[in-house]
């Protein structure tokens, strides 16, 4: 059974998800955003459960971590791409590098820093 705030979080994000897609009014790119985003929140959900259930040096493990950096550089192109078209070009460009140093960044963290297993 998952605690109350697991699913007072899953509530409260489908609720804002089924009220982006409403508020959208039939934008097909607006409603494709929201349930793309929506699904790949629950897939980095589902791959930080499986990564802090499996044990140590499995390769469960690893699968898990796979997953969880594929779903968070996901996320964050996506965002990325979303707010750099609504800004002027100097600043959208800022927002693109920030989000791929934050992509490099979480790969460095995840799979090439040393870490005491």
């Amino acid at each position: 059974m998952a605690p109350a705030a697991t699913l007072l979080g899953f509530t409260l994000l489908t609720y804002n998800s089924i009220m982006a897609i409403v508020k959208s009014r039939g934008d097909a790119a607006a409603t494709a955003f929201v349930v793309t985003s929506y699904a790949t929140l629950l897939l980095l959900f589902y791959f930080l459960s499986s990564f802090e259930a499996s044990p140590q040096g499995s390769a469960a493990r690893d699968r898990a971590r796979v997953g969880v950096w594929l779903a968070t550089t996901m996320l964050t192109a996506m965002f990325s791409w979303r707010v750099s078209a609504v800004m002027p070009w100097p600043v959208s460009a800022g927002v693109c590098l920030m989000g791929a140093s934050t992509v490099v960044g979480g790969f460095y963290a995840m799979f090439l820093l040393p870490t005491d297993n």
